[in-house]
């Protein structure tokens, strides 16, 4: 079972407990860092935001099914108040606790599902190239997104697209997408393009520094729409194999070769997991 997976099993068999990333690291056997990174990568969700998504998706089933009182069910999910509750709701669903109680059905609110425990299984993947890198240099364009929902991904691409080819003292053939701090449900993407050592970064682009670092290079087989799948099974693959992918900032990084076409998502496309061992 996969670092991930059992993170699912024992989120999902105590999610009425007050669980964290301690407890969790003491089931794993990994470092809170690596679970707080992992985790949205595979999934979407920070641990938090997915457990929060799936105890209001259990209080608003209770709801609609004509739960006697609003308060009780607010205590059940962990809510100290009717207020606090009340506004998580409203966050996580675009309405109210007293709508779906009074209009008793789930109509107009999407629930958060119970992700699969074999997250990777419908995913074939080869074995990584495993490749020593020294310390990179890489310039691009960084925005932050929302990880169960990244919709501005296209958009910073397609910004970013002009510099493609175009940057004095890139390393042509491939652009890269790297993913950097993760809070709470949001993380950091940089678009952009690898630099020679000593190369001048154009000042409208930000700098990267990447540590020198083992890197495992799977294959993406699939469109950009299963990348996540992909990325799921490349961490099943490592912790089978005894690896443990790096802390290190930027230690995540996706690659898109001279293959890959930018039309069809499709191509050239690899996903690379910085190691520590």
């Amino acid at each position: 079972m996969s670092v991930v997976s059992k993170m699912l099993w024992v989120l999902e068999s105590r999610s009425r407990e007050p669980l964290g990333l301690d407890e969790l690291a003491a089931v794993t056997g990994r470092s809170r860092s690596y679970l707080s990174r992992i985790f949205p990568l595979v999934t979407g969700y920070s641990v938090t935001a997915y457990l929060r998504a799936r105890r209001l998706s259990d209080a608003a089933r209770q709801l609609a099914d004509g739960a006697p009182d609003i308060l009780s069910v607010a205590l059940e999910a962990g809510y100290g108040s009717h207020e606090a509750f009340t506004r998580a709701f409203r966050d996580q669903f675009g309405m109210t606790p007293q709508t779906i109680r009074r209009q008793r059905n789930l109509n107009g609110i999407t629930l958060v599902e119970p992700l699969r425990m074999d997250i990777a299984a419908p995913v074939s993947i080869e074995p990584p190239r495993f490749e020593n890198r020294p310390a990179m240099v890489f310039a691009g364009l960084a925005q932050r997104h929302q990880m169960s929902n990244p919709a501005g991904l296209p958009g910073q691409w397609q910004r970013f697209q002009p510099y493609i080819g175009n940057i004095d003292g890139a390393i042509a053939g491939a652009a890269y997408g790297l993913v950097g701090e993760i809070a709470e449900n949001a993380f950091e993407y940089v678009v952009a393009v690898e630099m020679r050592v000593g190369a001048e970064v154009p000042a409208e682009l930000g700098r990267v520094s990447v540590p020198a670092l083992k890197w495992a290079r799977f294959t993406h087989g699939g469109d950009l729409s299963t990348i996540r799948q992909t990325i799921g099974a490349a961490e099943q693959w490592l912790s089978a194999n005894g690896h443990e992918a790096s802390q290190a900032s930027y230690s995540f990084l996706e690659y898109y070769g001279p293959g890959f076409d930018a039309r069809s998502g499709s191509g050239d496309i690899e996903i690379w997991f910085g190691l520590d061992r």
